[in-house]
């Protein structure tokens, strides 16, 4: 019998230990030389992955001679980009489900068409609307500043022109309803979730804090007013959703949380097992809401933001001015700012303080029950002038 002659076997592969290694000259790679594992213990599989790797490289270096760059090599650099703002945790989690849909692609193929797969998709798994649309802000972002301000070596824009507009999915009569909480839904509430979560809740509900703005405080933040023998929160332009600074004012329930907190934690107020939480509105959250007997159909707000609009609820309700509503909840306002005589912090704080009687910020509401054979249905809380001019 005639021996088989030997294959042809492909250089650069060296067989150290159980796996093969690459050692090949490649013009593409740094310093001119690509040297990795391939992880493979069987030479023809190690030389496919030679094939595609040294293919990939040769794909890259000439997206960089075309100045071409794909949608998940913007978005890495865009996290970067604002990896000390609030928002780069949200980010990044948008940019994790778009990534398997658009990150292949290039930034100049990225349009309102080849996003149908990523919006199919999403609406199919029932994500709200409204953070389908949120993605899609960060997509124009990325985009934005791909055409605007990164440049490469050669000075060259990342994307040549900046990009048409993209649409965004109607949110009329799509959008959940806020959900203010009752004193007796709040005590509750706050009853069966983790102390650690309902700390940070009962400081929300007497601030008007956004969640974010809750789980990321700062000690380094906190300002004392002496004039007052008490201290604020100032929170920087960069950190809030508005843009602007913020101050938050702590009335006596929210002063006592803050000073339970103190000694936890170095930097962060609000602390898990010695490190900051990312959000509150977890599973625990939504299970503490389901037993508290919330509602929880469709179309009604069950997440953590209900919580500020309690407060918006109390204040109103406790006849403080719309001008002070504003800055105590921090709603972007030209004429606000946060530069404030003690004087006017000792009003700011008297209005805070307002929400805490109960007798005086709470709005009759009623409970409406709609019977369904043998069951009852929550079908939601009307204030008692509304209920007067609907008729119940």
């Amino acid at each position: 019998m005639s021996k088989k002659s030997k294959r042809n076997k492909m250089p650069g592969l060296r067989l150290k230990g159980e796996y093969w290694h690459i050692e090949r000259r490649c013009k593409y790679a740094e310093n001119g030389w690509l040297r990795e594992s391939t992880g493979e213990t069987s030479r023809t599989q190690a030389e496919k992955y030679l094939v595609q790797r040294l293919a990939d490289i040769e794909k890259q270096a000439q997206r960089r001679i075309d100045a071409t760059y794909t949608f998940e090599e913007a978005g890495l650099r865009y996290l970067e980009d604002i990896a000390h703002k609030s928002s780069a945790s949200s980010s990044a989690i948008h940019l994790d489900q778009l990534f398997p849909f658009i990150g292949e692609l290039t930034l100049e193929l990225i349009h309102d068409d080849t996003l149908k797969s990523f919006i199919k998709n999403e609406l199919e798994r029932g994500i709200a609307p409204k953070t389908i649309n949120n993605a899609i802000g960060v997509i124009s972002a990325v985009l934005n500043r791909a055409a605007r301000v990164w440049r490469d070596e050669d000075g060259r824009p990342w994307l040549r022109q900046a990009p048409a507009k993209l649409s965004r999915l109607s949110l009329k009569g799509q959008q959940a309803k806020p959900y203010p909480l009752s004193w007796a839904e709040q005590d509750k509430l706050f009853s069966i979730l983790s102390p650690h979560i309902a700390s940070a809740a009962l400081f929300a509900v007497n601030t008007g804090c956004r969640e974010q703005e809750v789980c990321q405080l700062r000690w380094q933040w906190e300002v004392p007013v002496a004039e007052l023998g008490v201290s604020v929160f100032v929170l920087p332009e960069d950190f809030t959703k508005t843009g602007t600074g913020r101050i938050v004012v702590l009335n006596s329930i929210a002063r006592k949380v803050i000073d339970e907190q103190r000694g936890k934690h170095p930097e962060f107020v609000f602390t898990f097992r010695k490190r900051p939480f990312k959000k509150m509105r977890n599973n625990a959250w939504r299970r503490a809401w389901e037993v508290a007997g919330l509602p929880t159909r469709h179309g009604i707000l069950k997440g953590v933001h209900n919580l500020r609009h309690t407060a918006g609820r109390r204040l109103r309700a406790a006849a403080v001015p719309l001008e002070t509503r504003k800055v105590i909840l921090g709603h972007a306002n030209g004429d606000i700012t946060t530069h404030y005589s003690a004087a006017e912090l000792g009003e700011i704080l008297n209005a805070a303080e307002r929400i805490v009687d109960r007798k005086i910020s709470q709005t009759p509401t009623l409970s409406l029950v709609r019977k369904t054979g043998c069951k009852s249905e929550h079908v939601g809380k009307v204030s008692e002038h509304k209920k007067r001019a609907s008729g119940y």
